[in-house]
């Protein structure tokens, strides 16, 4: 690295976190690590760490994230740079924030990680530094982005009911939807494509499987499109 031109004021150091949502068929989860170092060992956090110096914060947030939960492969999206003074009792440290969506799947803690696991969105633990506040812009942003985005994509199978996308996007956005109303709508915005093939979800309930049409989708989003709910 070059040195030739050397700089007086303070560098801060540099940290990035993974908030890393899950859907299990019924609620939304989020995956965290528990700490096996101070500052605050024991407690519960978001995957993450200290930037190299020849990384991105990209590049960082992803060996984070495999390290410390042996996750990999997930497509993440910066949302938010957190730069309060006293954030972390160590030194002055910024973290850069991603968010991905994912399928759930096997996690183990590993590095300075002593443990991983995924805690429903409404049964989190007090979380270490500002991970509370960090958590609640993350949801918060989902919530914007399940708008103009096809959620689903990552979240629920290649192939999948109604009811099921409709769990999904309740769980998300916190609230219920009238079956029919949410149905219909979904049909209207031509964005699911009918498999003809269907399922018993129950011995006396026949369920009819879509998939989703990216297609149609981008053709949408080019448009100005917004899905109201």
């Amino acid at each position: 690295m070059n040195n030739q031109f050397c700089y007086r004021y303070p560098h801060p150091a540099v940290t990035t976190d993974c908030v890393i949502f899950g859907f299990d068929g019924e609620h939304l989860q989020v995956l965290l690590i528990e700490r096996g170092i101070e500052p605050y060992k024991g407690k519960w956090a978001f995957p993450g760490g200290f930037l190299k110096m020849d990384e991105t914060a990209e590049e960082g947030a992803l060996r984070e994230l495999k390290e410390e939960t042996g996750l990999e492969g997930a497509y993440m999206e910066q949302f938010h740079t957190f730069s309060a003074p006293e954030r972390d009792p160590r030194e002055r440290v910024i973290t850069i924030a991603y968010y991905a969506l994912v399928k759930i799947q096997e996690v183990k803690g590993g590095d300075d990680a002593a443990s991983a696991r995924w805690f429903p969105l409404d049964d989190i633990p007090s979380l270490a530094f500002d991970h509370d506040y960090i958590l609640r812009m993350a949801t918060q942003r989902l919530r914007e982005q399940i708008h103009f985005q096809p959620i689903g994509f990552e979240l629920l199978p290649e192939k999948f009911t109604i009811k099921e996308l409709q769990l999904l996007y309740e769980a998300i956005l916190g609230i219920n939807f009238d079956r029919r109303n949410f149905a219909k709508k979904m049909m209207h915005l031509e964005i699911l494509t009918d498999l003809e093939e269907t399922i018993w979800p129950t011995p006396k309930r026949e369920a009819k499987l879509y998939k989703f049409n990216a297609e149609k989708y981008e053709e949408l989003k080019r448009k100005g499109f917004r899905l109201e709910f």
